[in-house]
């Protein structure tokens, strides 16, 4: 089959599309043939910093397509269904072959693309507003990036759920945009004094709830737009920046601070993550929440798909497509 694959870590131009050996399913595994590939914020970081098992490496969290075989193990899923599979690696390819426990059967006639951004994006969201978050109607939410896969979630989660929705982004046409998914303000942090505008959308009292994805000194103003007793799901340090966050106002407001990864769930509480994400796939397919898609590159230019996320122009995700 053909893959995306790198050989060290770096930027987009160590990856390379090659020939590898296809992958065969274990006995309690999934064989899927990849129609779209979703990519992360979490495959460019790995590709930048993770230490590689094996050369060359296949990178990539989530792909879907149709099922083309399963182990003699496998009683959940089917030869010929539709599904998204969320694998530690190798998304970036033809085929991806995981554990049965890793696909989550789709609708046969949602679009690949749309599928390939659902768990992960959603599931993370709604784990930082209500699993972790402890969101209730009435509140008000910061959610900063709110243009990216996870932002643009929560986005609509949050409104959904009767919550006031305020949010970041780097331009006023991102911010014009998150309107359409429920956005009731929307703060262009290039621009704007972010906790001054905080203050004065709610009459200085702070938000109950922050999704922070960014990290570094963002946190710094997550912390500082609480109102008392607030709370901040962090969910990644996308900012890469190297100095510590000064997280001193935690104390003063009786804040919390709490970390989410999804991944990190999993292990602990698969039934519960499987509900969450099913769940979410019903209501995307019932239309009352919507997976936003940016721009499709074929599969021989995950390279450029790479670079193009990294320059943070996107608004959405982004998929390749075999």
């Amino acid at each position: 089959m053909k893959a995306a694959v790198y050989y060290e870590n770096g930027g987009p131009e160590v990856l390379r599309y090659e020939d590898v050996p296809d992958p065969v399913p274990a006995p309690d595994g999934v064989l899927l043939r990849v129609e779209a590939v979703g990519v992360q914020g979490g495959d460019l970081l790995h590709r930048q910093l993770s230490p590689l098992p094996a050369t060359p490496h296949v990178g990539g969290y989530q792909a879907a397509g149709t099922v083309i075989a399963v182990g003699p193990e496998v009683t959940t899923v089917k030869e010929g269904q539709k599904a998204v599979a969320m694998v530690n690696s190798g998304s970036h390819a033809e085929l991806v072959a995981t554990s049965a426990g890793n696909v989550f059967v789709v609708p046969d006639d949602m679009d690949p693309k749309v599928a390939s951004a659902i768990p992960v994006e959603f599931a993370t969201a709604d784990d930082c507003l209500f699993g972790v978050g402890r969101l209730q109607a009435g509140e008000t939410v910061l959610i900063q990036a709110a243009g990216g896969g996870v932002g643009l979630a929560a986005v609509q989660l949050a409104k959904a759920a009767g919550a006031t929705v305020i949010g970041t982004a780097g331009s006023d046409d991102k911010l014009a945009r998150l309107k359409e998914y429920g956005l009731d303000h929307g703060i262009n942090y290039r621009t704007d004094d972010v906790v001054a505008k905080i203050r004065s959308l709610t009459d200085g009292r702070g938000v109950d709830l922050v999704l922070d994805p960014v990290g570094g000194r963002t946190l710094e103003t997550s912390v500082a737009s609480l109102a008392f007793r607030g709370r901040i799901s962090w969910i990644g340090n996308v900012a890469r920046d190297p100095e510590r966050p000064r997280l001193d106002g935690l104390m003063a407001k009786n804040a919390t601070l709490n970390g989410v990864f999804l991944g990190g769930a999993r292990p602990f509480e698969p039934e519960r993550v499987r509900g969450v994400i099913e769940r979410l796939i019903t209501r995307i397919a019932a239309g009352e929440l919507k997976v936003v898609l940016d721009r499709s590159f074929a599969l021989s230019e995950a390279a450029e798909a790479h670079r193009y996320i990294e320059s943070r122009a996107s608004f959405g995700r982004v998929t390749l497509v075999p």
